[in-house]
């Protein structure tokens, strides 16, 4: 999934960046090195165990979309699917009392929750914005400076 992630968010990247869209394009480039450092942890932690890594085929992204909303909506929904998987991957270890993987993913989970809210938050204002420029051209800013944490209730 991590691998997968990867790919897909390096092709938003590019969609936006010929859109000149920085901020997003940065975004996108940013969340794409994180998917694959956190690739790179799997295949660590795998060989740490002992096990040999067996890398499958990246599918090819999507790298057509017909709006920011449409970006946004399909890396939103690559992250819950990589949150289910890790979430699956836990379970697995918690049934079989593997209290080493468990320690491992912990962290794993609780980043991906926090990226998962992110990209909830990023693709409300997206569909907020209703495909404005100006208004887009204000997240794309924010993005650029690096912007893009939901607002805290918390005081």
């Amino acid at each position: 999934m991590e691998r997968q992630a990867h790919a897909s968010y390096f092709a938003a990247a590019i969609w936006f960046a010929e859109r000149e869209l920085r901020g997003f394009s940065r975004f996108f480039r940013d969340e794409s090195n994180s998917e694959h450092e956190h690739a790179a942890k799997f295949a660590e932690y795998i060989i740490a165990r002992g096990q040999s890594v067996a890398l499958q085929v990246v599918d090819a992204p999507l790298q057509n979309w017909a709006s920011p909303v449409d970006v946004m909506a399909t890396a939103f929904q690559m992250e819950v699917d990589v949150t289910a998987s890790l979430q699956q991957l836990y379970s697995m270890a918690e049934r079989v009392s593997d209290t080493r993987t468990t320690v491992f993913l912990d962290p794993m989970v609780e980043m991906q929750t926090q990226s998962e809210h992110e990209f909830a938050h990023l693709l409300g204002r997206v569909k907020f914005a209703d495909n404005q420029a100006a208004a887009l051209l204000l997240i794309d800013n924010e993005l650029d400076q690096g912007n893009n944490k939901p607002a805290s209730l918390q005081g």
